[in-house]
């Protein structure tokens, strides 16, 4: 797992921060599948990767919108 997608790392980013890494992600998901679907990508486990770290990220910013825990820039 890469270090930009662990819990705390998440946390110390901004909530249009960790929209834009969704973005980012959602399109290198998309790209991965097509690939994977022509059989064109080298390591097929990238894409549970990239699903769980939007998981990560979408559970932050959740957290942040309703209260439960607030992130570390505010």
């Amino acid at each position: 797992m890469s270090k930009e997608f662990k819990i705390d790392a998440i946390r110390e980013m901004s909530p249009d921060e960790i929209r834009h890494k969704m973005a980012e992600l959602h399109d290198a998901l998309f790209k991965d599948r097509f690939k994977n679907s022509m059989r064109q990508l080298q390591n097929p486990l990238t894409i549970r990767e990239t699903r769980r770290a939007l998981a990560r990220l979408a559970t932050v910013l959740q957290e942040h919108e309703s209260g439960i825990r607030k992130l570390g820039l505010h």
